[in-house]
């Protein structure tokens, strides 16, 4: 089977091309980019706007080398909702706290590739081994299975309070909701197993979409939205010191800046799948501090004016190992087409329709492949669970971050994920037996 590219890096495609290959990734990213804001109760305008801007930024800073799109990131959502909260409606409550905890990590990444910049990249591979991330991963998709459970199979109903005389929101059981629910997941399975090339690369999409048709054939959507929206809208923004104060506190920053010891990972991660996929080195060229701070600069832009932090999408990478087209041009014709998109009402409008037991259905499987990624990570690492200093770092994580567990000191609370991601490190750093030699795992071959 040819491995050659049939548009390389830089290579120009015709206009046919552009918009058609540009459009195949953005169906590829579309579906994980607008089910972040969903389940977080932010815009999926502003976030598909933001996406394409961070993108473009990402481009830029790595000088146009890095074929790479950056869509919304799942590692932030039990952060977000702790951070932002949600009514009864699903929509955020204090957003703008959201926004201030993204720019923090977008300072973080900053701070990371500058250092990495000067001193190289093997201290940060010595303080993020496997046995500290793959747990912690595990903690990020086993912490939402509940969300992702109650979405599927719930819904929301008013009854009476006897007591009080007033109305109150009260979760009931829906067999035809969770219908919708199962037939959405195993529609996004069938398409990630069982179909190849192109379809199997957007089972989320894709999934989804099934999901939709048949809420629609059980009358469980409500059109009224559509209807009333106009085609042309402004996404929802967030500018700070217009629409929220800009008080950045101990508690949004203890919630949400930990997490980059996932997402710097999950980075690295994605640099080196890449770089094996169109045959370059991206670890030197443009450099790791260069794709970091990338990264991290989308994210604080689109922090900015409302949108989720960012990540680079493995979807769209799978979306190049298919098609062998890995023209940067492509790219930035997709994060183009996304943030036009993100100015059409009546999608926007179409897109707040999608049924919570749809988004249940996706994020059962979204959730499950999260904490997966974190047991496959285990065994690529070749990590010894017959050392019991092995054996104490992942138990203390997985049980400290599941459980919930919480420190709380006045006003300033840490708890779940990004605690048990703090205590990892600092067990893997003072625990005796530290392998000197883990960052080798992250090197090119």
């Amino acid at each position: 089977m040819s491995t050659k590219p049939v548009l390389d890096i830089n290579e120009k495609p015709s206009i046919v091309q552009l918009i058609t290959l540009s459009f195949q990734h953005l169906f590829a990213m579309f579906g994980s980019t607008i089910l972040v804001p969903k389940l977080v109760g932010l815009d999926p305008g502003i976030a598909l706007l933001t996406s394409g801007i961070a993108t473009i930024i990402f481009l830029l800073i790595t000088q146009f080398k890095v074929p790479a799109y950056l869509g919304s990131s799942f590692a932030f959502i039990t952060p977000i909702i702790t951070v932002a909260g949600l009514d009864n409606a699903g929509v955020a409550i204090n957003p703008g706290n959201a926004m201030i905890g993204a720019m923090g990590v977008g300072i973080i990444y900053g701070i990371v590739a500058l250092v990495i910049w000067k001193t190289g990249y093997k201290w940060l591979m010595a303080l993020l081994p496997p046995i500290v991330v793959a747990p912690v991963i595990i903690v990020i998709g086993l912490g939402l299975a509940g969300t992702a459970v109650d979405m599927a199979m719930n819904i929301t109903v008013q009854q009476l309070d006897e007591a009080t005389g007033q109305m109150m929101d009260v979760k009931m059981y829906s067999f035809k909701h969770f219908s919708a629910a199962l037939v959405t997941l195993l529609a996004a399975i069938v398409f990630n197993v069982y179909f190849k090339n192109i379809l199997s690369a957007m089972p989320i999409l894709l999934g989804l979409i099934i999901g939709y048709i048949y809420s629609v054939a059980i009358g469980i959507v409500n059109f009224e939205p559509v209807k009333e929206a106009a085609w042309f809208a402004m996404p929802t923004f967030l500018i700070p010191g217009v629409d929220y104060e800009l008080n950045v506190t101990t508690t949004i920053l203890a919630a949400m800046l930990p997490v980059v010891i996932v997402t710097i990972s999950e980075h690295i991660g994605h640099q080196l799948v890449l770089g094996k996929v169109v045959e370059r080195n991206y670890i030197k060229d443009p450099g790791l501090h260069r794709s970091l701070l990338g990264d991290g600069l989308g994210t604080f832009v689109s922090a900015l004016i409302g949108g989720p932090p960012k990540t680079t999408y493995g979807e769209n990478i799978g979306v190049l190992a298919i098609t062998r087209v890995y023209s940067i041009y492509v790219i930035f014709g997709a994060a183009v087409a996304a943030m036009l998109i993100a100015f059409f009402g009546k999608v926007m409008a179409l897109i707040s329709t999608i049924p919570t037991a749809v988004l249940g259905g996706i994020s059962i499987l979204l959730f499950g492949i999260i904490a997966s990624s974190g047991l496959r990570m285990f065994v690529e690492s070749r990590v010894d669970f017959g050392n019991n200093r092995n054996m104490v770092i992942a138990s203390v994580i997985l049980i400290i971050g599941i459980g919930n567990a919480q420190i709380v000191l006045g006003d300033f609370t840490i708890g779940g994920m990004a605690l048990s991601a703090l205590i990892g490190v600092a067990l893997n750093l003072i625990l005796p037996g530290r392998d000197k030699g883990a960052g080798d795992l992250y090197e090119h071959e």
